[in-house]
């Protein structure tokens, strides 16, 4: 659901743009703590950047496949709930920006002057209704895995509709032709309440699939304690509530098997799988084709890009053309991502490393109270 340059006017584009700057500045904060305070629990910045990193490249590989949803539409992951759970939602609103960007700017996919517009719908609004349903869930369900996935589930199939929504909402404000926005409203959530359903599969396989080999890396399953199991008669049953814990915890496994894993797929989702993905239009150009307002789009400002189009330009095999683009893409999105996140660690050290000397040097700067050697007579120099 890429939105293209035209179909939104100038007002509207910048003040979207406007609110998704000011929603990536508070996602930088909030990223900071998620990635290297104590959100990011006894993983550290060293293996949460990298992994938000990937997740980036994820998501950008799976968006390269369409899968159809009704006779001449398809749709793809927008991302916001997958992100959201695996790597928290601050810096989920990171990861689906740093995709569009470079979707924008490499392939000519979603118009530049709407990047605001995309990044406010399909990062923002995704990422925030996806994670305030899914939290919202978790605290009903039993404390599982198997609830883990219910909710993902459950959360990106709701975020999608609402993303589709939003833009309804952003069109009905600067639409730049004359349509009946209820209609565009209706047809808009019907096709993508379909889409949800593919998002929310792809979202709960992939979550549980981490949390089968790696619980510790999803963000939404952190604090999740499995209940201790004794094995009693052959059968493993639950230990009484007043058990004693166990020791210490292990010690905290390499997280390079699972980054080199999902590189490779991601790898191998967009230089190879992608090839057979659905060729009809998405949601949005198919909502838009039959409503009349497609006519709106103006050319991407990146369509002379050697990339765009999913394609490298001067290659003429069409399945060598759009896998070696999407390899790139791969490769772009992780380094960028992972370099994005480790400048936000990085920034989140410094600040505290400048607090911490800071507080050192007030206590005897100038106002401070008296310390214990400044009381009367303590220098041995006071009335006798």
């Amino acid at each position: 659901m890429h939105v293209p340059d035209g179909f939104i006017n100038a007002p509207v584009s910048v003040a979207a743009g406007v609110a998704a700057a000011g929603a990536v500045a508070v996602s930088l904060r909030g990223a900071r703590r998620e990635l290297g305070g104590a959100d990011a629990g006894t993983l550290g910045a060293e293996r949460t950047a990298p992994l938000a990193g990937l997740v980036a490249a994820f998501v950008f590989a799976v968006q390269m496949l369409n899968f159809p949803v009704a006779a001449g539409t398809s749709g793809h992951l927008l991302g916001g709930a997958l992100a959201a759970i695996l790597v928290g939602p601050f810096t989920g609103v990171l990861c689906i920006a740093v995709v569009l960007l470079m979707q924008g700017v490499l392939f000519a996919d979603g118009g530049l002057t709407a990047l605001g517009v995309n990044i406010t719908v399909m990062g923002v609004v995704t990422v925030v209704v996806a994670y305030a349903l899914f939290r919202g869930l978790l605290t009903v369900l039993p404390r599982t895995r198997r609830s883990v996935s219910v909710a993902s589930f459950a959360a990106a199939l709701v975020s999608v509709p609402a993303s589709a929504a939003a833009f309804t909402l952003l069109y009905a404000i600067g639409g730049v032709t004359e349509v009946p926005i209820g209609s565009v409203f209706t047809a808009m959530v019907g096709v993508h309440v379909l889409i949800g359903i593919g998002e929310a599969v792809i979202t709960a396989l992939t979550v549980g699939a981490v949390l089968a080999v790696r619980p510790d890396l999803v963000y939404g399953a952190r604090g999740l304690a499995a209940p201790l199991k004794l094995r009693v008669g052959g059968e493993l049953v639950d230990a009484p509530a007043n058990a004693p814990a166990p020791a210490s915890a292990p010690a905290a496994r390499s997280h390079r098997r699972v980054w080199a894993g999902g590189l490779i797929a991601s790898l191998v989702l967009a230089g190879f799988v992608s090839f057979y993905a659905s060729t009809s239009p998405d949601g949005l150009e198919k909502v838009a084709s039959d409503k009349g307002f497609d006519k709106a789009v103006e050319e991407h400002g990146a369509a002379g890009s050697p990339l765009a189009e999913y394609g490298v330009e001067g290659v003429s095999d069409t399945r060598i053309s759009g896998g070696l683009a999407g390899v790139i893409g791969v490769g772009a999105t992780v380094v960028v991502g992972s370099g994005v996140f480790y400048a936000v660690h990085r920034r989140r050290g410094t600040a505290d490393g400048s607090g911490l000397a800071g507080g050192s040097a007030a206590t005897d700067g100038p106002g401070d109270g008296p310390g214990p050697d400044d009381r009367p007579g303590a220098s041995g120099r006071g009335p006798a």
